[in-house]
């Protein structure tokens, strides 16, 4: 299984970052391979992607849950096996670091090439900085779940 880690400092308080995070059919406006999201209820997703071309669907359970600290998930079923966190770090009133941990399996020989030349990390890395340039352009976020699922 491959794993990334990246990180980045987005000029909102983490109560914002957050919020906007848990707003996951808004997802296909900051991450480039999300096609769309399908909000089933408080825990399950379903996720069409383009990855290389490759369209795949899965959905993806929220396994842990804590406003403003982290959501967890992983995959149930479909076309790829991943699980992830992501953290939330308050680094001053108006500044938060969003670290994201994507662990996944590579499917077929280009995406474990790709893997190896690390195209998993350049995607993240990119998707973070959309991320940032979304959520310091709006200033705040398009919506909020504030729940809680305990591991």
């Amino acid at each position: 299984m491959a794993q990334i880690i990246e990180s980045i400092d987005v000029a909102v308080p983490v109560t914002v970052a957050y919020d906007q995070w848990t707003q996951f059919e808004s997802f296909p406006k900051f991450l480039d391979e999300v096609e769309s999201i399908t909000q089933q209820d408080d825990t399950h997703t379903h996720w069409k992607v383009k990855v290389g071309g490759v369209e795949r669907e899965f959905d993806a359970e929220i396994t842990e849950q804590h406003p403003d600290e982290r959501v967890a998930w992983t995959s149930r079923g479909g076309d790829t096996e991943h699980a992830g966190v992501v953290t939330f770090h308050k680094l001053d009133d108006t500044t938060s670091r969003v670290t994201v941990q994507l662990d996944w399996e590579p499917e077929g020989f280009l995406e474990k090439a790709g893997s190896l030349l690390g195209a998993g990390t350049h995607a993240v890395k990119k998707d973070l900085r959309n991320f940032k340039e979304f959520i310091e352009s709006r200033g705040d976020a398009t919506g909020a779940w504030r729940g809680d699922v305990e591991a």
